[in-house]
């Protein structure tokens, strides 16, 4: 059993099963309110602890997966390719959203994180949580944070941005698919992307390029604390 466990296909079977599973349940009942990511995480978390395995065993297989996510995000680059003059037309609003977003996202953080009193490393921590996770691991590890914690910052932010993203365009009644784009990816990077594509093409164009710009404004900030 213990060869099972620890050999890096019982992570990825888990993911792939829970996963799979969690998508067609979504078809099923086609309710936004159902995110496969979240329901996946969940179940995950429930199954190593119900037969006590440790996450180490989870983790040769996990690893795996997580290999693939900085291709995976790149591989957003077509969707941003098929609408590239719809981008050109409105780059100055979509640097001046991105740039506005990643302020907003980083001083709300940094202002909780004075309220609450946390200490330095939870706040650089937690600073990079809005942009996609192989950026926001590397802000953190520069700005002296736990990695780990922005891991699950991360994906967390992903998550409540892809299940609310849809609700909050038609709160607001947000009409132009560009700005609802660009509020989805510089607020919810990768997942929130995922989202925006099944809303529209160009929402989810416009919000896979401010995903990019706003990893690269928040880089420049962190540059900027550094210093």
């Amino acid at each position: 059993m213990t060869e099972i466990l620890s050999n890096p296909i019982f992570g990825i079977t888990i993911s792939l099963f829970f996963y799979t599973a969690s998508t067609a349940l979504k078809n099923r009942f086609k309710s936004h309110l159902i995110n496969p990511l979240f329901i996946t995480v969940i179940l995950i978390v429930l199954t190593l602890k119900i037969f006590d395995i440790p996450l180490e065993a989870y983790e040769a297989g996990g690893n795996v997966i997580t290999m693939f996510l900085a291709p995976a995000t790149a591989a957003l680059a077509y969707s941003i390719f098929q609408q590239i003059k719809i981008l050109k037309t409105y780059a100055i609003p979509i640097i001046v959203g991105c740039t506005a977003g990643s302020l907003a996202s980083m001083g709300s953080i940094y202002a909780c994180c004075r309220f609450f009193r946390l200490d330095e490393v939870l706040t650089a921590s937690l600073l990079p949580k809005s942009v996609t996770m192989p950026i926001a691991i590397e802000i953190s590890r520069q700005l002296g944070g736990i990695p780990s914690i922005t891991v699950v910052m991360v994906a967390m932010t992903g998550i409540m941005g892809g299940f609310m993203s849809h609700f909050m365009v038609r709160f607001f009644r947000v009409a132009d698919p560009v700005a609802a784009g660009i509020a989805i990816g510089s607020s919810s990077h990768g997942v929130g992307t995922a989202r925006a594509l099944e809303i529209g093409e160009i929402e989810g164009a416009t919000s896979g390029i401010a995903m990019g710009v706003c990893g690269l404004v928040t880089t420049v900030i962190a540059i900027l604390l550094t210093i």
